[in-house]
């Protein structure tokens, strides 16, 4: 029954084999030049300016946390769509229930100023 994983075993040897070669190469033939704008990190085109580590507000958080709340609402929408014919009346109403309840979270966080960005 071992016999049936050779090929398995052959693939993997082969790929770890040809990573080790390509590495081994890179570093034996690659340019070891260092000067400082080569060694300085690369932020969409801008030069880094102050401390890497700064620390986020916490509504940059919150956001973040609306974000993903509205974006598995949308993952929910769309098999809903898909089967929405053989679900009949009864699925609609319960998406516009489900919709009605991020609705509401939607104007409570809207309402208490979640969503302002200062």
């Amino acid at each position: 029954m071992l016999i049936n994983y050779v090929p398995v075993l052959i693939f993997m040897l082969v790929a770890i084999g040809l990573v080790a070669v390509i590495v081994l190469l890179s570093e034996m033939l690659g340019k070891k030049k260092h000067f400082a704008s080569k060694d300085m990190p690369y932020e969409c085109g801008m030069d880094p300016i102050g401390d890497a580590r700064s620390r986020y507000t916490v509504r940059f958080y919150v956001i973040a946390m609306f974000f993903i709340v509205f974006d598995i609402e949308a993952i929910f929408l769309y098999p809903w769509a898909v089967v929405f014919k053989s679900l009949g009346w009864f699925g609609f109403v319960e998406m516009l229930v489900f919709i009605g309840i991020i609705a509401v979270g939607l104007v409570y966080v809207w309402g208490k100023g979640a969503l302002e960005w200062e």
